[in-house]
């Protein structure tokens, strides 16, 4: 079986997703969807499928499976940034093999569920977790009949500090793209991407999004990536995409159109992350004297006890105390 969370921020491209990942299952009887559908207004609803009701077109794949889709809908102008929606999200796991998330604005290739799963299996690994940044869909699927037009895939290797003062961040940046030079496995590399992720079911347990972090966008990657590193998880870029993600869109609306009801939030949560994952310069990890906003529920959405932060940081080349990055 397979989890498949979705986070929808007045997305009208949500639903073709969701029915994407069905009808171009090979299993479709095995997937299960977990939509946060934050909508307003005449919004198009991320429950309704992309033709219309089922009551008028029932053949569509979200009514034939209609009853393994969990649709949570919220007022999109309560909205405090994706975070807390993949915090959301992911509280709908019900115990299912695998964990996948995915954007609202991606297309399937055909039969996706059994090549993520097979190309899972040969990393021969049971933390690992295949994720990358999506291809866009232009010269790399063919819209109609689901097959992939090219063979190439990106790699997450790419990431710098961004900002300045308390919210200075690592944020990974446009990621190198190319023909795969390894073969019949997938290629271990340091980030993980919040567009694609597919694992075992225990990631989103052992790792789930930090309810405490609003207003937080480039910086959920590197909270998940290094608190699952340290829980013993590896990150691979698939050998082959098996989704492609919409880019480019025009006059959509974004999250951000409510940031001026919560001014001031956004700081606060970017101290609590890198404070957490031990990338603040000025505080080293949590500890008493952490302020206590800092330290809520620090046990669950903290770090794990398998591996170090400093191990991340010297494998990769990250300086915190001079935030700088070597790009090698």
């Amino acid at each position: 079986t397979i989890f498949v969370a979705v986070a929808s921020y007045r997305d009208y491209q949500c639903s073709t997703t969701v029915e994407s990942a069905f009808s171009r299952a090979t299993y479709p009887e095995r997937i299960r969807v977990a939509v946060v559908n934050q909508i307003h207004g005449d919004d198009k609803s991320c429950a309704i499928p992309p033709e219309g009701p089922c009551e008028l077109f029932p053949h569509q794949a979200m009514c034939r499976y209609k009853d393994q889709i969990d649709i949570f809908t919220v007022d999109a102008g309560l909205s405090v940034g994706p975070v807390f929606a993949r915090h959301l999200g992911h509280r709908l796991y019900r115990g299912e093999y695998f964990a996948m998330q995915s954007d609202a604005h991606v297309i399937f290739v055909s039969g996706w569920d059994d090549e993520i799963v097979e190309q899972w299996h040969s990393a021969k690994n049971e933390m690992a977790v295949l994720s990358t940044y999506l291809s866009g869909v232009e010269d790399h699927i063919d819209l109609k009949t689901g097959l992939r037009t090219s063979k190439s895939r990106p790699i997450m290797c790419n990431s710098d500090y961004e900002g300045q003062g308390e919210i200075k961040h690592l944020r990974h940046g446009q990621q190198p793209e190319g023909v795969p030079f390894i073969h019949d496995t997938p290629t271990l590399n340091p980030f993980w991407a919040a567009g694609f992720s597919f694992g075992r079911g225990h990631f989103v347990v052992n790792v789930p999004y930090d309810q405490h972090l609003p207003w937080i966008f480039q910086g959920e990657e590197i909270s998940i990536g290094l608190r699952g590193f340290s829980y013993g998880y590896d990150y691979y870029a698939p050998e082959k995409s098996v989704c492609f993600h919409y880019y480019g869109r025009d006059d959509v609306p974004l999250f951000w159109e409510n940031v001026s009801k919560y001014r001031g939030s956004g700081t606060l949560g970017m101290n609590r992350l890198n404070a957490i994952i031990q990338m603040h310069p000025a505080k080293h990890g949590v500890n008493a004297e952490t302020p206590q906003w800092i330290r809520d529920d620090e046990l669950k959405y903290g770090l794990g006890k398998v591996r170090y932060m400093q191990q991340f940081f010297d494998v990769f080349g990250i300086h915190v105390q001079t935030q700088t990055v070597e790009h090698h």
